[in-house]
């Protein structure tokens, strides 16, 4: 069974009049097994890939070399499907037409699902809502499932479909199942894959050339294949008189969960957190207290791990209110590193859009101030990304140039991997 623990990080200490709690914690798991054999519940993979005219012979050879090693890599027992996206979506393997769209694997169906992935041709549009859309339709031919991902493969933008079209699948989506995008070249749109991946609970990157492909296959399901929990929620309650601010994964991504809270109970928000593996997750949390006497303590927040009905962890966020100057002026280091880390991702995204826009001077400052975040909080993976998009004049100040000639993996590479984050030195 899986062990849950919590750590809570934060300055509890408040001044006099002052209302608002900033919390990290750290919630890890333990001994997580794997997925569909802990006897939680089935699980299932779909991975889709673009067969579209735009992947050529030489991304389509890799592609199908990459989905065979999925399926290759996916656990025996497990309900799975082969999709192939170009403007409609095919359902490759099983070929059925009506009931069940998923078998459970064995010798017999890894053989033949590989078979069905040597047929794949690269011809066609790109209309990747339809694509989602019959992975939910598969997902939800199989009641037994518990938990749900697929693979995402493209080399091109949406051009089948309008974005309102491509929302829209999103949205119907959202809760069914989890999704990780992955783009290969560079003529895809990261903002437009990312949306899909937020939405669904996913990651998203680039993979700058085919001879890549399998190895990143490989470990997208083995991880998966590895999250023997295969849903939990992070619930907060609060007091009558709190309000939650925002609730942030911050680690090893950043992902803004605050809109994604439903009522799990009377004063308690639930959000979506998707499968478990053996791993450690931070969320920054923050709430705001009516302002209290001086010598007051209140419990701001209690924040737990759960899988159905059962809590599986626990932590508090606490409120003091103190005249002492030397407490209340403390600043957690965790809270600091993490809102360094989450401006940071925000400073490189507005930063390419103004880059794109044309807006060189916007540019300029936004990436000069993901220079100095990065620094800041030890990112060094960013800074070495950052360093191939501009020349650092000066990290300490953000004082930065854009570079004249830029190579668009590296651009897209830091887009890709600007929610990524550290852990606080130490």
């Amino acid at each position: 069974m899986a062990l849950f623990t919590s750590t809570v990080y934060q300055n509890e200490f408040l001044a006099r009049g002052s209302t608002d709690v900033n919390a990290i914690v750290t919630i890890t798991c333990a001994e997580a097994g794997v997925a569909g054999q802990t006897g939680a519940g089935d699980v299932g993979e779909i991975i889709m890939v673009d067969t579209s005219a735009s992947m050529g012979r030489i991304n389509m050879d890799a592609a199908k070399r990459a989905a065979m090693v999925a399926v290759d890599t996916i656990v025996d027992g497990t309900w799975f499907s082969i999709v192939a996206g170009s403007h409609q979506a095919y359902l490759a393997y099983p070929r059925v037409s009506h009931g069940a769209g998923m078998v459970q694997m064995n010798s017999e169906h890894r053989t033949k699902a590989k078979q069905a992935i040597t047929l794949f041709r690269a011809d066609g549009g790109t209309a990747m809502g339809s694509w989602l859309l019959l992975a939910r339709k598969l997902f939800a031919s199989i009641p037994s499932l518990v938990g749900k991902h697929a693979i995402l493969l493209t080399d091109g933008e949406n051009h089948n479909e309008a974005p309102e079209q491509l929302d829209a699948s999103i949205r119907a989506c959202i809760g069914q199942f989890q999704v990780d995008c992955r783009g290969i070249g560079v003529d895809w749109q990261v903002g437009e894959i990312r949306k899909i991946a937020q939405a669904l609970l996913g990651t998203v990157d680039v993979i700058p050339g085919p001879a890549e492909l399998p190895q990143v296959f490989h470990d997208l399901i083995a991880r998966s294949m590895g999250r023997g929990v295969p849903d939990a929620q992070l619930r907060v309650w609060t007091p009558q008189d709190a309000q939650i601010l925002f609730v942030r994964q911050v680690s090893p991504e950043v992902e803004d969960l605050s809109r994604r809270g439903t009522l799990a109970a009377p004063l308690t928000q639930a959000y979506p957190t998707g499968a478990w593996g053996d791993e450690s997750r931070d969320y920054h949390i923050g709430i705001r207290l009516p302002a209290k006497a001086i010598g007051t303590e209140q419990l701001a927040a209690r924040v737990q791990l759960a899988v159905n009905t059962d809590i599986l962890t626990q932590g508090l966020i606490k409120a003091r209110w103190s005249a002492d100057p030397v407490l209340t002026a403390r600043i957690s280091p965790e809270v600091a590193h993490y809102t360094g880390q989450t401006e940071l991702a925000s400073a490189i995204q507005e930063g390419l859009a103004a880059k794109a826009m044309g807006d060189e001077p916007t540019s300029t400052v936004k990436l000069g101030r993901a220079v100095q975040l990065a620094a800041e909080t030890g990112n060094t993976e960013a800074t070495d990304r950052l360093r191939k998009v501009v020349d650092i004049v000066d990290a300490v100040t953000g004082t930065v140039r854009l570079k004249k000639n830029i190579d668009k993996a590296d651009e897209m590479a830091l887009d890709t991997a600007s929610t990524r984050t550290t852990r606080i030195r130490g």
